[in-house]
């Protein structure tokens, strides 16, 4: 049986997950987890996920969390000499570092930034706007310092999945990162030389952008942490 993926459609870490099962051409089932009805908060989903996040794996009654170790498993199993993930110590601890990077800094950063304001009763501040600023310089700085055509070096890695699913989240909302030229010239080239790994990541940015311009009705969310909208943003 093919593994079954429980994931979002807009969510970065499930597409990030999904470009990887791409480029490597795994065979698996995609289940969306209404997020808006609190699916990922039901005693049958704790039982997958106790932390009750998206997303998880479950590979033949295996069920794996964390985006970031779904996509190593997945390389280690499915592609063990796939360049995606390599296997060289050195290059290895790159591409694990970008992807903690991406996680505990990045996407951390932008997804309080661009997508809590979207989805909770948050309002984008002059705060994480600068948490924003200051993640983009130091991105800007890695790539100055490694000077290579992709985020972990000269070949496309799983590193460029996931930080490409969280600055596509900035595009959603409009924001302008022509002031960090290296970060805008990745990302334009991972779209144009990718276009088939883009699209998947491209699913997401359209349906935020969309919900950007008009924010989902989350009042009757059938979990108990769920936000109470303002009626302005």
């Amino acid at each position: 049986m093919p593994m079954k993926l429980y994931g979002v459609s807009d969510g970065p870490p499930t597409l990030g997950v999904r470009m990887t099962l791409k480029a490597l051409n795994v065979p698996y089932e995609y289940v969306n987890v209404n997020f808006n009805k609190g699916e990922h908060m039901t005693d049958s989903y704790a039982k997958m996920n106790p932390q009750k996040e998206i997303p998880v794996l479950d590979d033949n009654g295996f069920y794996l969390q964390e985006s970031n170790a779904i996509i190593q498993y997945i390389c280690d199993k499915y592609g063990p000499d796939s360049p995606l993930y390599p296997k060289d110590p050195t290059a290895r601890a790159i591409v694990n570092q970008r992807l903690f990077f991406n996680m505990g800094f990045y996407y951390s950063s932008i997804g309080a930034y661009a997508l809590a304001p979207i989805f909770f009763d948050y309002e984008r501040s002059a705060m994480g706007l600068k948490k924003v600023e200051n993640a983009l310089k130091v991105f800007q700085t890695y790539l100055e310092r490694l000077n290579t055509k992709y985020v972990a070096g000269d070949n496309l890695t799983v590193a460029d999945f996931v930080l490409i699913t969280s600055t596509m989240c900035l595009e959603a909302i409009n924001f302008d990162i022509s002031g960090y030229p290296l970060i805008k010239k990745w990302y334009e080239m991972f779209k144009k030389e990718h276009s088939e790994l883009w699209e998947v990541a491209k699913v997401g940015m359209l349906e935020l952008a969309e919900f950007e311009k008009n924010p989902p009705d989350l009042s009757t969310m059938n979990h108990p942490f769920h936000p109470t909208r303002k009626a302005t943003k």
